[in-house]
């Protein structure tokens, strides 16, 4: 009798231009909003009220942008990273299409590239992945890559193909949201009066607060995203039996801790290029510095793009990023790189 369960794939069971249709489409609703500000210090205000969102020209508040890519991302996981070594970064990243409470979510990826390491146990698979709402409107979009531990050492394995990702998201692609509108935007209650015009390309800045991550937090998320990897579930699947955390926490902690010194960086609307440059592990505390890297004007009314580098470390000095060598220092855990909507 055939085996009904499911081992995941291996890297030797991708080839470019597979095409994924990931289980299991998701509805998210007004808890998801909750239980995503229970776990991290979200505060950006166009996710924390509807009237806020409405003096912005949206219809009512959407779901946190992180939630998106939370909920996009762990669909994929059984199909793409349940057999993976380590999920190794991102590229070309556009949020298009706001998620509004109700709304259901699903994925599908596309293999764009896949590469045998010299060990000939693993290998790096290139995937596209699109969220698709109820409608077949594209959510979010991404591409990232993942290092896949291989099935059979000797198993014959596709041919190499290395797809070209852009360095950057080009201001022209990002897409701003219908409606929106920041000639009336309050920054009282968006909690910090510094607006697109007071940030210079190049300044950097310290978000001070740190948060300890506590492994039951880190269970809950991953439970809540349905991310199934299990090196994020299964200690005994870790050579020391630490608990590794999902990079995507990391990524939640460090976004909200920057709301200090950046609080009306209000929506994420590319992601240009991301590395989880060391594990992180339960008991870590997160910390996070930010560096401007550029700035552009939309064509949407008192909204500005402004594109930020986003660092969270487990200690160490602000604003140390690599060593002599050009290799991460050992407390960095995550750079980040994405554009942001800011009221001019």
């Amino acid at each position: 009798m055939a085996a009904k369960t499911n081992p995941g794939r291996f890297f030797e069971d991708y080839a470019t231009g597979q095409v994924i249709h990931h289980a299991v489409p998701r509805t998210v609703k007004m808890g998801e909003r909750a239980l995503y500000h229970m776990l991290y210090p979200a505060r950006h205000a166009l996710y924390s009220s509807d009237q806020f969102a409405q003096a912005c020209g949206l219809p009512f508040s959407p779901l946190d942008d992180m939630v998106a890519f939370h909920v996009v991302f762990g669909k994929t996981v059984p199909d793409v990273s349940l057999n993976a070594v380590a999920n190794l970064g991102y590229a070309e990243g556009r949020w298009i299409t706001p998620v509004w409470p109700g709304d259901t979510l699903r994925s599908v990826s596309e293999v764009i590239g896949t590469k045998q390491n010299s060990n000939g146990k693993t290998g790096v698979v290139w995937v596209r992945t699109r969220g698709l709402n109820q409608h077949d409107e594209v959510v979010l979009e991404y591409v990232r890559w993942v290092m896949v531990r291989k099935r059979d050492a000797g198993a014959e394995v596709a041919a190499t193909v290395v797809p070209e990702l852009a360095q950057v998201v080009p201001t022209k692609d990002l897409v701003i949201p219908k409606g929106l509108d920041f000639t009336n935007y309050d920054f009282t209650l968006a909690g910090e009066p510094h607006r697109w015009g007071d940030y210079e390309i190049g300044e950097t800045i310290d978000h001070v607060d740190g948060v300890t991550v506590e492994e039951a937090e880190h269970m809950l998320a991953t439970r809540l995203w349905q991310n199934t990897s299990k090196v994020h579930f299964d200690t005994s699947a870790r050579p020391d039996g630490s608990r590794l955390i999902y990079g995507g926490h990391v990524i939640s902690l460090a976004r909200a801790l920057s709301f200090n010194g950046l609080a009306n960086a209000q929506m994420v609307v590319g992601l240009n290029a991301g590395a989880h440059a060391n594990p992180c592990l339960a008991g870590d505390t997160v910390r996070a510095w930010s560096e401007v890297l550029d700035k552009a004007e939309t064509a949407a009314p008192g909204v500005g793009a402004i594109r930020l580098r986003l660092v969270a470390t487990k200690g160490g000095a602000p604003f140390a990023l690599r060593d002599e060598s050009g290799k991460y220092l050992p407390e960095v855990l995550l750079d980040l790189d994405y554009w942001a909507l800011m009221p001019i």
